[in-house]
């Protein structure tokens, strides 16, 4: 019996264990039998793709980043809505901000600590307009499960309701996050105004060992760009996985997370 091939994921929510069934069973009809590897938390994943324990991790844009700077990696595979995206800096209209300068001395709402769109990547914007937390503007942080790198609206929606009632001035949610909130209800899309725009990024994706086997490479590959949205049996886990293509890796769109990591010096001073 052929060995498989072993997947790790982070678990942030309990879908994601129903996502991996239906991924597994896939791979397993087209003969390229995978089996998958949980964990609490990307540092764990991190170290288990390093010690070999698993062959491939979807990873988080901040696990990539610390992975692929300790052991030469590849990106090998993410979603299309991984790519090219943004954050935004949202404020109250009647809030007299109208621009990023206009935080200093004010308070700003974030994720948890190791959310790159909701935290990571929205201080990099701040402090590229000379605003750095603490000195220029008091910071309230969400560091709601912390270890998940964000893969959950927890910590940034706690930041948005932090706005919407008065305790911040302004707040980070990515681009998706801010349309689906202000569509639904969940905030008064009269009431509230793009601030600022963070350069685009991109989000998660599979990662390997530059050891990992081109062959073993190409015919998963192959297997999971198979999966089409138009097909009923592929649809329901890609909505829950929030993707209609899966699409190349590519590293090409972690420049500004990069930045950002490096000038916070968040792997040198304890991750946050």
């Amino acid at each position: 019996m052929q060995a498989p091939i072993l997947v790790g994921a982070v678990v942030y929510d309990p879908k994601v264990v129903v996502i991996w069934d239906i991924i597994k069973d896939f791979f397993r009809a087209q003969g390229c039998p995978i089996d998958y590897v949980f964990y609490s938390n990307y540092e764990l994943q991190v170290e288990a793709l390093l010690a070999g324990h698993i062959h491939i991790a979807w990873n988080s844009p901040l696990a990539w980043l610390d992975a692929e700077r300790r052991a030469p990696c590849r990106a090998i595979a993410m979603r299309d809505t991984d790519r090219d995206r943004v954050s935004r800096l949202l404020a109250r209209k009647n809030s007299g901000i109208g621009r990023v300068e206009d935080l200093r001395g004010k308070t700003v709402a974030t994720g948890a600590k190791d959310s790159p769109q909701a935290t990571l990547i929205p201080l990099g914007l701040l402090e590229r307009h000379g605003l750095l937390p603490g000195r220029d503007f008091m910071l309230r942080r969400h560091d709601l499960l912390v270890g998940k790198h964000g893969d959950h609206v927890g910590g940034e929606l706690e930041a948005l309701k932090s706005l919407l009632r008065g305790e911040s001035d302004a707040c980070a949610v990515l681009d998706l996050n801010a349309e689906r909130w202000l569509s639904d209800g969940t905030a008064d899309p009269g009431q509230i105004t793009v601030l600022a725009t963070t350069d685009a990024f991109d989000h998660c994706n599979f990662t390997v060992l530059e050891s990992f086997p081109p062959d073993e490479e190409a015919r998963w590959k192959n297997v999971l760009f198979a999966m089409r949205y138009d097909n009923p049996d592929h649809r329901e886990m890609m909505d829950m996985e929030g993707l209609k293509e899966w699409l190349p890796g590519r590293t090409s769109g972690y420049a500004a997370l990069g930045e950002a990591v490096t000038r916070q010096r968040f792997f040198e001073e304890g991750k946050g």
